[in-house]
């Protein structure tokens, strides 16, 4: 977006439409619909302001509340987990010349007032004020309606008529060629047939005054800030939707004016006036600077003392950091993992399992940025990062039928004669499906074997050729130069350049459940919220190319004959493991896969056992087996609504040497990035390593961390009372808002901390590296993220602050108190 808060210009006299939708955009959420549900800042709008300035600003305009109660921070006080240490050096550093004394009385005793007054709504506050009259209620109903009506995925029996120029000309074919009306009143709807219905035409007769216009458009979409926020989305990312609808915030605000008119007409006939004519000053600009409050700096200080007790105690576990390599001349494999947190406890129980394995942590792309189409005509999956734009196309030929048969109705069973035929015939096995799956989930459990092997049933189209022509834009394939380089990049990011074991597993991540609309929240942030199987099958088949292996040699990085990479899946949920083309093996690899089976199995297994010690309804005495057989029962069943918890507690991620962190429990609270200093003097692979790593994990740091403080505003509410709407998104009942952020199923066990990123390297180079990218500063600088450096040689932690490195110098603890 090119507005922010930064911009926020004085009250203007005259209304800019432009203007205001761009700054509009930039504070709506821009969540997606739910099939690709991405991880993202929610305040991404105040990310130009320091952490604590943007807090500031955020609940004094919207009212979110974005710190935890005042009571919780002396309660996490009282028991241990915010020490006394970290909350004295808070108030020092953040108020010098002041003594810790005499911040007692307001940290520990003194009573706030919480309520204050909420920028957003004020001006439209006076329809209820001045009319008597709620124009939310009048007009709310049928504009959610309409809008889930228009966009639906596939949900609905009748479709839409679909014009090309959107959403206001599909409405203008309705209500000219309709028999009944949108609007109870004719004004409305000659207003919409006869007119180009300009926004600012339209505030002339609702609100009068172009000084408050502005304003009010920000009053009314915040009012709904989700259905506002999907159409700019769709406005914004064409191809989005599957079955596309062209729709955009100007023409939602349109259509919602003519609803407000046609509401006032209904009540007041055209007897009433202006908003503007009611109101004599001009209210205060909803962007004006804010002061900040007692409670404001108490809440930050208890906020920064909650955090740095946590890292605090993170960094004392490194500083007992202990050389010892892990190397070994014959590797029994080598793991690619995401860098997920979720991954991380695998990797330790892998390395548990077997001790002789070497892991590695990237983002669970691979380097390997493309689109996807399963199937020929089908819909194109992005496999990269949000914030990036593939130009490459991966299509699947061949696909062979992988689930069971299931009972699959056509959309005419909802009309009323089939409906009755259907529910009188076939709605007897369905009912008794439902029932035995209700009460014994993992009976449709087609694999109940925690590692599988999938054979190359399916063919990819990874290598382009001239019999791919492209499409839509996109390349069909890679060249090989274009393989040789991806495979490079990535090998040089993680410095797994030499010494290759026989055998490489290249393992992406996905999730699965039933009944969990927000699924594709936990997949892979960095496929965009799609699972990141692809992208390992096809990293594996590039690095398996002779000719890609040829370039590679010719760069430096020779891999040898013996060494077969092999893509793979692992089922977060689950705790399973699928393999890909394992059939093309070598004999001696293939007997090498089968020992390393084993040791995956019981890696899985003490992942499955260490998640359930989470889960309340599971017996922690119960065996890493048999827990796993329960964890995998979780994932199917209609009474579970924590299938699995995601990424709850993030709160580090290390981009370093794994020695670093290999001899600690974590308590799935790590993403790691495999990187080598040594390898990378310049810093220039650090720096691709933060621009993609950085914005998918402080994403789904902070999406965690608001959804937790303000789940009501800035999360997804229980799932429990959930309705989907169109496939867009879900709302609590059949006509409210669309719910943004995380339901509090994902979140209630979360410690709401902002991400700390650990990087091993000089912090000179760090902070050249910094400097590179504006957004990438952004971050570090304005304190979104907090980052620490580990400088080579002498191990000292140097915490970057005020745009520099500070020293810093962990306490002391005993080794109990630094395990979970």
């Amino acid at each position: 977006m090119n507005a922010s808060i930064n911009d926020s210009p004085a009250q203007n006299t005259l209304y800019d439409e432009r203007e205001t939708l761009e700054r509009l955009r930039c504070f709506l959420p821009c969540q997606p619909p739910l099939k690709d549900f991405i991880h993202h800042n929610p305040l991404h709008g105040f990310q130009g302001l320091n952490f604590e300035d943007g807090l500031v600003r955020a609940s004094k305009i919207f009212g979110y509340q974005l710190y935890l109660p005042l009571e919780e921070y002396r309660s996490l006080y009282s028991s241990g987990r915010i020490s006394r240490s970290a909350l004295e050096q808070v108030v020092l550093e953040k108020h010098p010349g002041t003594r810790f004394e005499d911040w007692q009385d307001k940290l520990f005793c003194r009573q706030y007032k919480t309520s204050f007054h909420v920028r957003i709504g004020s001006l439209r506050a006076n329809w209820k004020r001045f009319y008597k009259v709620d124009l939310d209620s009048q007009t709310h109903p049928a504009l959610f309606r309409i809008l889930s009506s228009y966009l639906d995925q596939g949900v609905a029996t009748w479709r839409f008529p679909v014009d090309p120029e959107g959403f206001i000309g599909s409405l203008r074919k309705m209500e000219q060629n309709g028999l009944v009306s949108f609007f109870r009143g004719k004004r409305a709807s000659s207003l919409l047939l006869n007119t180009s219905c300009e926004i600012k035409n339209l505030l002339k007769t609702i609100v009068g005054r172009p000084a408050l216009y502005s304003q009010y458009i920000f009053d009314q979409q915040f009012a709904h800030p989700g259905w506002s926020g999907m159409a700019s989305w769709i406005e914004n990312n064409a191809g989005s939707l599957l079955l596309e609808r062209k729709i955009s915030l100007q023409q939602l605000i349109q259509f919602e004016l003519l609803l407000e008119i046609d509401a006032l007409d209904s009540h007041f006939g055209h007897a009433w006036l202006p908003l503007g004519k009611h109101v004599k000053t001009v209210p205060e600009d909803i962007f004006a600077p804010v002061e900040k409050t007692e409670l404001d700096q108490v809440l930050a200080i208890w906020q920064n003392a909650f955090e740095w007790t946590y890292y605090d105690r993170a960094l004392t576990k490194l500083s007992r950091y202990k050389d010892k390599n892990g190397q070994h001349d014959d590797k029994s494999h080598q793991s690619l993992f995401c860098l997920d947190d979720r991954s991380g406890s695998l990797r330790r129980h892998l390395e548990q399992a077997d001790p002789v394995c070497e892991t590695f942590g990237t983002p669970g792309f691979f380097g390997v940025p493309c689109f996807f189409q399963a199937h020929p005509g089908g819909s194109y999956t992005k496999q990269a990062p949000a914030q990036s734009k593939p130009t490459h196309l991966i299509k699947q030929v061949g696909a062979a039928q992988t689930r069971k048969s299931s009972l699959v109705l056509p959309t005419g069973s909802n009309s009323l004669l089939r409906g009755w035929m259907i529910s009188q015939t076939l709605g007897f096995w369905a009912a008794f499906k439902l029932v035995r799956n209700i009460f014994r989930p993992e009976s449709w459990l087609t694999t109940p074997e925690p590692v599988k092997e999938q054979d190359n049933a399916s063919y990819l189209t990874i290598e382009n050729s001239a019999a791919y022509p492209p499409e839509n834009g996109l390349q069909v394939g890679y060249t090989v130069h274009e393989m040789a380089e991806c495979v490079e990049n990535l090998l040089r990011s993680i410095d797994l350049t030499a010494d290759f074991a026989r055998l490489v597993y290249v393992i992406g991540h996905g999730a699965s459940s039933v009944n969990n609309p927000h699924y594709a929240a936990y997949d892979c942030g960095a496929c965009s919220g799609n699972p990141g199987g692809i992208n390992a099958r096809v990293f594996a088949w590039m690095a398996n190319h002779q000719k890609v292996r040829e370039l590679l040699y010719k760069k430096g990085v020779p891999i040898p004959e013996r060494t077969q990479f092999v893509g793979a899946l692992h089922d977060t949920t689950r705790d399973d493991i699928t393999f890909y083309d394992t059939q093309s093996l070598s004999e001696e690899n293939g007997q090498r896969h089968d020992h390393n089976r084993k040791a995956f199995i019981a890696a899985l297994d003490l992942n499955a056992k260490e998640r359930a010690g989470r889960f309340a309804s599971i017996d922690p005495k119960l065996t890493p087996q048999r827990a796993h057989q329960v964890v995998r029962s979780r994932s199917v069943s209609l009474f579970e609504p924590r299938p699995e918890l995601n990424h709850a507690t993030n709160a580090v991620c290390i981009v370093g040497h794994r020695n670093l962190s290999r001899s600690f429990s974590w308590d799935r609270r790590l993403f790691m990035n495999s990187y080598n200093y040594a390898s990378d003097p310049g810093g220039k692979v650090l720096h691709d390593i933060l621009s993609a790593a950085t914005p998918v994990c402080a994403g789904i740091n902070l999406e965690y961390l608001f959804s937790r403080t303000d789940n009501l505003r800035l999360g997804a509410g229980s799932k429990l009372p959930h309705n989907v709407i169109g496939l867009l998104g879900v709302a609590n009942g059949m006509e409210g808002d669309l719910r943004t952020g995380l339901p509090t199923q994902m979140t209630e066990l979360h410690d709401p901390v902002r991400l700390l990123m650990i990087v091993e390297h000089f912090p000179n180079i760090v902070s050249l590296v910094i400097g590179k990218s504006g957004r990438l500063r952004e971050w570090f600088a304005n304190q979104w993220v907090h980052l620490v450096v580990i400088e080579p040689g002498s191990r000292a932690f140097l915490r970057f602050k005020d745009d520099g490195f500070v020293a810093y110098h962990p306490s002391t603890y005993p080794e109990n108190v630094l395990e979970p």
